[in-house]
């Protein structure tokens, strides 16, 4: 068979078809195309031997050849099925040979053996309803002429007990063998998107552990820029102050100011804890305010610089989004203290349009913005930017050398309160 499948491939070629291994229809019908190959082959082979008429060579080449080009045909009749007129010519060559071998042996038999492959592979290439009908009434047509051309009419009353049946059977077996075809198409197709599905679900989870990985590594990051670092400068601050006043001789001034550093670093202690422990309460609410004004006054105690605080919010926050503002305030006071040379400061937090503004600002000297987020190791600023977005909000800086600095948070509530519920 190999060899044989090879010429057609030849065949195929020569008629500047597509080659039949890259054709999926003619790969599921190969089994059909074996089937019509090993009957119309032993059809013919019979024919010869039990004919001696047509083992003459003037006879039995131009059989033998018609023979070839008829199974040929079959194998790369899927060519064929690229637009309905490639399929109509396709099939009338196959009946006009049938037709032609039929004439040589003029029998019955024959007849019984070409015809209802020509009808099959009609159902097959054609699939829709009403081409198939038109296709059988053809065929039954052009099957009864040729009976009738070759033997007459004593051939019409077994023809007529044979051809519904065999033409019930036919349509019925490939439209069975079709549909069997179309599920497994379908049951492959569904295997190739589940396949592809899994690959890409086990993509998503490569990229979300590395997304949390490194989301996780940021958040550490804050928490520890935000307890650790946040704590130990303010206690270098409130330090200064007290070797300040321990100077000037008011050494009540600098004990309390020692009493309040000792609790900044207990509370700094549990921060800390907390923080590298990951322990986090249920959400709650939190006295904004209450805990504002204890920042503020702690900051004035520690520089000296006075500190406003407007705190204009009716209703409370949740405890993770409060926790972002603490946060973004008290880094925005830290830096106030470290860099801002500033006389007077103040923190407002206001609500409008459904939404929380909080500004902490000064009259220091102030910086240029746009340099301060990319250089290395200053992460206060990132750090806030990034709480602001994990609120819900976004943060800018306006400020400029000389004329001080506004750290403005903008966040909308309702966005805030349903990414955290």
């Amino acid at each position: 068979m190999e060899p044989l499948r090879r010429q057609f491939d030849a065949l195929g070629g020569w008629l500047g078809l597509e080659h039949i291994d890259d054709d999926p229809d003619i790969r599921e019908a190969r089994f059909f195309f074996v089937i019509v190959t090993l009957a119309v082959g032993g059809m013919a082979a019979l024919a010869v031997h039990n004919m001696p008429a047509l083992r003459v060579p003037a006879r039995l080449i131009p059989f033998a050849s018609l023979v070839v080009v008829h199974i040929a045909l079959y194998w790369i009749s899927p060519s064929f099925m690229k637009s309905l007129r490639r399929t109509v010519v396709f099939l009338s060559v196959q009946a006009v040979l049938v037709f032609a071998l039929t004439l040589f042996p003029r029998d019955f038999s024959i007849v019984l053996s070409l015809y209802p492959a020509l009808l099959g592979i009609a159902v097959g290439m054609l699939r829709e309803k009403r081409r198939v009908v038109v296709a059988v009434i053809i065929w039954l047509v052009l099957a009864t002429s040729n009976l009738l051309l070759i033997q007459g009419r004593a051939a019409l009353l077994p023809w007529l007990l044979y051809a519904p049946p065999l033409t019930l059977f036919v349509v019925i077996y490939v439209a069975l063998y079709l549909r069997q075809v179309a599920a497994r198409d379908q049951a492959q197709t569904l295997l190739r998107e589940l396949e592809t599905a899994h690959r890409e679900l086990a993509d998503y989870a490569v990229r979300v552990e590395d997304l949390t990985l490194a989301a996780e590594r940021q958040r550490m990051a804050r928490e520890l820029h935000d307890t650790l670092a946040q704590g130990v400068a303010g206690l270098i601050l409130q330090l200064e102050a007290a070797d300040s006043h321990l100077a000037a001789g008011r050494a009540e001034r600098a004990q309390g100011i020692v009493q309040q550093a000792m609790g900044r670093a207990r509370a700094t202690l549990a921060e800390a804890r907390q923080a590298i422990g990951d322990l986090r309460a249920l959400p709650s609410t939190v006295d904004l305010a209450n805990t504002l004004r204890h920042e503020v006054t702690r900051f004035t105690d520690a520089t000296g610089i006075p500190c406003a605080l407007d705190f204009a919010l009716a209703d409370s926050l949740p405890e993770a989004t409060a926790e972002h503002l603490l946060r973004i305030v008290a880094e925005g006071l830290t830096n106030i203290a470290r860099h801002a040379q500033a006389a007077h400061a103040w923190v407002n937090v206001t609500e409008s349009d459904g939404g929380v503004t909080i500004e902490v600002g000064d009259d220091g000297v102030g910086f240029d913005p746009t340099a301060t987020f990319d250089r290395p190791g200053h992460y206060g600023l990132l750090g806030m930017r990034e709480r602001a977005r994990l609120a819900g909000g976004v943060l800018a800086v306006e400020s400029a050398p000389g004329v001080g600095t506004r750290v403005k948070t903008v966040l909308r509530l309702q966005k805030s309160h349903e990414a955290l519920g």
